[in-house]
């Protein structure tokens, strides 16, 4: 399988608002929408576009959230994941099956609204890596 495009890096926080300041601040970036709830991965979600790619801002929607797990061992926040494209998840997840790294669950709609799933840091290099199908509108 050969790697696709970077879609987004994912950065936990224990606030999307005070990290939507700081990327005004900073960069003078705006949203791309307004945030909203993915309750099925237990965060909340906020996107900001960059020339190349973006950040997905995420936040936890609750104790359980493995978002907040995240945050308990890193208070501020930090990056948590990277994303990459592929035209088809199903051949996608049996090719890093085959190549015996750990798939986190089953493909699952993600925030984009198409199919995703992550695979294990410890599979990848220390980075947990989010695995999405292209959106048939960037096709």
């Amino acid at each position: 399988m050969k790697l696709g495009r970077l879609n987004h890096v994912g950065v936990a926080t224990p606030s999307i608002e005070q990290s939507l300041e700081l990327y005004r601040t900073m960069f003078n970036a705006e949203p791309h929408g307004p945030a909203f709830d993915l309750p099925a991965q237990g965060v909340r979600v906020c996107f900001v576009d960059t020339p190349n790619s973006q950040i997905e801002l995420i936040e936890p929607l609750g104790d359980h959230s493995p978002v907040a797990k995240f945050l308990e061992k890193n208070p501020l926040g930090g990056q948590h994941h990277m994303c990459f494209e592929v035209p088809d998840i199903q051949i996608a997840k049996a090719e890093f099956e085959a190549n015996g790294a750990r798939v986190l669950g089953e493909a699952r709609i993600g925030a984009h609204g198409t199919l995703v799933f992550f695979v294990h840091p410890k599979d990848m290099g220390g980075v947990l890596t989010e695995i999405m199908e292209t959106p048939k509108a960037a096709n």
